[in-house]
């Protein structure tokens, strides 16, 4: 799995080195309403300690956000978000080393986290709602994460929609000066695809690789699982791992997970067969 091509792409302190492993984000989110159930709203110190345990069980990048991004999800206003998410990225700064990502489709928000401290903005619309992200992102040197989002309209023949779609966002940026090797794109599952499509999309997530950036996956807890499985997101744990260990196959670059040290040894486990990459657990 020679991804060499792809470039190396870095992040605050970090390097990813696209190819030689999977790279892990676990997720925070400082909201109320989170789909997944570890919604933690204003509770900045609880938010902080999972950044470090985190931080210990091997994530690579944190991403916290302050809206939830469920479908039918009630949107929140630009100071409501910043309340949520600006005092945990300002202490996870300081306190662990890990870089933060701010998951985030709002100009605003993301300045104001880039400022206190996160070196990585993801967005849910892939530049469709506001293109002056990666103005920004531009500006501090900082990776974009680009989302193909079908939430707006429909789709028959999914793959095409959504490598043409990551394929004008990734162009975009690059028009509005960021960097080619700090694009990252992802394929939202779970943002507007039937059960049929998501689950078409893992299964052909190697077609994705034609767009020559590193792709991020995020099928952690989502309800193709609890479709699946007949399971509430709590017990979506194993549904998860075997979407992690396939989209690996299949060429995922990084994993958005919510459970980090479970999954990072299935991504660990998955780089020794496809990359033949053993590595000891030391944790």
């Amino acid at each position: 799995m020679n991804r060499s091509h792809v470039g190396v792409t870095r992040c605050g302190s970090a390097e990813f080195r696209w190819g030689e492993r999977t790279y892990i984000m676990g997720v925070i989110n400082v909201t109320p309403d989170s789909f997944s159930g570890d919604g933690l709203g204003y509770d900045v110190e609880t938010a902080v300690a999972l950044g470090k345990r985190f931080a210990v069980e091997g994530a690579d990048v944190i991403d916290i956000g302050g809206e939830s991004t469920r479908p039918n999800a009630h949107p929140v206003s630009v100071g409501e978000e910043l309340r949520r998410v600006i005092p945990v990225i300002e202490r996870l700064a300081r306190e662990v080393p890990v870089p933060l990502s701010i998951d985030t489709y709002k100009w605003e928000v993301a300045r104001e986290a880039l400022s206190s401290g996160a070196v990585m903005i993801n967005d849910i619309w892939g530049l469709r709602h506001d293109h002056r992200l990666a103005e920004l992102a531009a500006e501090k040197g900082v990776p974009i994460v680009l989302m193909s989002n079908q939430r707006d309209g429909t789709c028959a023949d999914i793959i095409p929609e959504v490598v043409a779609s990551l394929r004008r966002s990734v162009s975009l940026a690059v028009d509005l000066g960021v960097s080619w090797e700090n694009t990252i794109v992802d394929p939202g599952v779970g943002f507007g695809k039937t059960l049929e499509q998501n689950l078409e999309i893992i299964r052909r997530l190697d077609e994705l690789q034609c767009l020559d950036r590193p792709v991020i996956i995020g099928t952690s807890r989502k309800s193709l699982i609890g479709m699946v499985l007949d399971l509430p997101a709590d017990q979506r744990l194993e549904g998860t791992a075997a979407t992690l260990a396939i989209s690996i196959a299949r060429g995922a670059d990084m994993v958005r997970i919510h459970d980090v040290a479970g999954m990072a040894r299935v991504c660990r486990m998955s780089d020794a067969i496809m990359r033949g990459r053993c590595q000891r657990e030391t944790a």
